[in-house]
């Protein structure tokens, strides 16, 4: 495991997901946002209860933080972040923001979403307060997103002016997938990092 040295926050990427399992794709895009957007750290927030997904078929808390924390041990500029494991829930984003804010009150923050989440963000929770919490919203586009940016400025205001575009390579993995892939007895070993892998096969997760 890599040592994480001490920091003064400057731009600070803030990249949320339930990570069950946390696979080779989420490394690429947290690795392409660290670099496009000049970020001096990500920090992963693992969410044990999603609001916005059934609970019932996510694996528990800690058998998602150990594979998280092998997932990105060898990276310096990776980090958990444990505000929303150490709060009770609902963990909405504009929540974690707020605390982040007054965690990090010197950084830019820079929330990282998918472009699928994008065309859905003013269904969330307090949207317009989440696009005032961060800095910058950075979107990870993939190749023939379509964003209909007047739509989206005309139910969100101010929504153009805090986008970055992130246009990640093109990874066809998902979470659901892999645990789709183990639960039928299919080939999965490299849409993970070794470590990741082990510990699925170890602890026999996603089995039916």
């Amino acid at each position: 495991m890599v040592e994480r040295r001490e920091f003064t926050p400057g731009r600070l990427g803030i990249f949320g997901g339930t990570f069950d399992p946390p696979h080779i794709g989420h490394l690429v895009l947290a690795w392409e946002a660290l670099h496009t957007f000049e970020l001096e750290r990500v920090l992963w927030v693992l969410t044990p209860y999603p609001p916005h997904k059934r609970c019932e078929g996510i694996l528990p808390l800690d058998d998602r933080l150990a594979m998280l924390e092998c997932a990105i041990a060898e990276a310096a500029e990776f980090e958990i972040c444990r505000v929303d494991i150490d709060r009770p829930p609902p963990h909405y984003a504009v929540d974690t923001l707020r605390i982040l804010r007054e965690q990090y009150s010197q950084a830019e923050l820079y929330y990282l979403i998918g472009g699928d989440s994008l065309h859905d963000l003013q269904s969330w929770y307090h949207p317009e307060e989440l696009l005032w919490s961060c800095n910058a919203i950075g979107v990870m586009r993939r190749p023939g997103d379509e964003v209909d940016l007047p739509a989206l400025e005309a139910v969100l205001p101010g929504i153009s002016v805090r986008l970055r575009w992130l246009n990640a390579p093109m990874l066809d993995i998902s979470s659901s997938d892999i645990r789709q892939r183990v639960a039928e007895g299919l080939p999965f070993r490299y849409f993970l990092p070794g470590k990741v892998y082990q510990m699925i096969c170890q602890r026999r997760l996603y089995r039916i």
